[in-house]
């Protein structure tokens, strides 16, 4: 018989986007998170990408396209 793994719950924080597992952001220290995103989005190298430019990231990290 298999075991059901338990899901780990996503959140993103509203003020960065940042994906996070606990209840504060790590990058930005807010605890104003939601779960309601979509896009997942991993940033390695903030300088050289054009879209981490375009959303204001410059730390390497998982971030969210849309936080409602």
């Amino acid at each position: 018989m298999a075991t059901a793994r338990k899901k780990k719950l996503l959140k993103v924080c509203r003020d960065c986007h940042k994906v996070v597992e606990g209840d504060v952001c790590v990058t930005c220290g807010s605890s104003n998170l939601t779960e309601d995103w979509a896009g997942y989005l991993v940033i390695i190298n903030p300088e050289r990408s054009e879209i981490a430019k375009r959303m204001n990231i410059d730390m390497p990290g998982r971030y969210a396209l849309k936080v409602r």
